[in-house]
């Protein structure tokens, strides 16, 4: 017989453990925690560059279904002919776009400062909105004239003056190469996850335990070809935002309708959100022609966006994902509040996983597929 004393030694012991384990589960999953938070740029950067592979591997399985030649030779195929049409479209309409960017500065900021404006008259307090550095620019962009005497600055003022404006150009030389320097980090890992998918995936599938590698096969699989799915739909849809908004924009005659259409297009990456911010911009640069205009081009909004709500989205996307609106805003208002730009541009890919690992579960829960296991 067992004696008492034993399995109540044998109970402690066990609790004990049991105590330990989720000690330390508690402590790794805080400390992953923290290191998502500090980490957070980085990682969202290595996601972009996962999702620009796979992207990649998508229009190359395209391809590889019009004509038969190995997965390098599609692939170099894709990029030279991606890389031309950016280069093209930038040798053709490179002084356009810098010249439409430009007035389109111009006139944004000129048209926030008469909504301040207006504002003000009609008693509303603009205080805690940043102005400050448009309320010194004249319509035109330039600065305002002032009548300030024109006397010789101190010693101090000059050096104060010179430490500014180095300062502000070691940020904006810091800026650009950062944002260079992430463009091509991006690239990188975009071409090279590209290159060789098996590889990575292999790689994934080997940390997963042994006893669990059947179903992460199935779970990586079905991430994999969600995300296809969702790519090429999505540039799809945003070809077609880009093309109705210049198209549209040009007839009314708004200035700046190509780097308009531009915009409208790759804000078209973020749902709903990126809608809403590409109106607004194009709603607020087409004031400067009239209100007539500026109506004319809310209408077009309201048109692109059907098309892109109502006609591209329900037919080239029904099989990509299928994910509640008000589910897909809060998240992306969520991870836009925490994590900036990163994860308000990245938060459908991050559901569009999550929803496929909860519904792997779920079917793995319901009584056929016990029964069937």
């Amino acid at each position: 017989m067992t004696d008492p004393a034993d399995n109540r030694l044998q109970a402690r012991n066990d609790l004990a453990w049991a105590i330990s384990v989720g000690g330390i589960g508690v402590v790794l999953f805080i400390a992953l925690l923290a290191f998502t938070w500090h980490f957070a740029a980085t990682l969202f950067l290595i996601f972009a560059g996962m999702l620009l592979g796979v992207a990649l591997n998508a229009m190359s399985n395209l391809l590889g279904r019009v004509v038969r030649l190995p997965h390098a030779l599609r692939l170099t195929t894709v990029c030279l002919v991606v890389a031309g049409l950016l280069s093209g479209i930038l040798f053709l309409g490179g002084s356009t776009i810098a010249q439409q960017t430009t007035a389109l500065s111009k006139t944004l900021k000129s048209q926030l400062v008469n909504v301040k404006g207006f504002l003000d008259r009609n008693g509303i307090d603009t205080g805690f909105f940043d102005f400050g550095t448009l309320s010194s620019t004249g319509d035109d962009g330039a600065p305002a004239p002032t009548t300030t005497p024109h006397t010789l600055p101190s010693a101090g003022t000059i050096a104060a003056s010179g430490g500014a404006i180095f300062s502000q150009s070691l940020k904006l030389i810091l800026g650009t190469a950062s944002a260079v320097g992430n463009f091509f980090i991006v690239l990188f890992l975009g071409i090279a996850f590209a290159t060789q998918p098996a590889v990575y995936r292999d790689g994934l599938l080997f940390m997963a335990p042994a006893k669990h590698r059947t179903r992460a096969i199935v779970i990586i699989d079905r991430i994999g070809e969600t995300l296809e799915r969702w790519l090429i739909a999505q540039i799809i849809t945003m070809i077609a935002v880009f093309l109705v908004t210049w198209i549209g924009l040009s007839i009314i005659g708004i200035q700046s309708s190509f780097i308009l259409g531009i915009q409208a297009g790759l804000l078209a990456f973020i749902p709903t959100v990126g809608a809403i911010l590409g109106g607004l911009i194009v709603v607020l640069a087409s004031l400067a022609s009239g209100w007539v205009a500026a109506l004319s081009a809310f209408i077009l909004f309201l048109g692109v966006h059907a098309l892109e709500s109502y006609v591209l989205t329900p037919i080239i996307q029904r099989q990509a994902l299928d994910i509640p609106p008000a589910t897909l805003f809060a998240f992306q208002i969520l991870l836009g509040v925490v994590f900036g730009i990163w994860g308000l541009a990245l938060a459908l890919p991050l559901m569009a996983i999550a929803k496929v690992m909860i519904d792997h579960f779920k079917a793995e829960g319901t009584p056929a597929a016990v029964a069937a296991a």
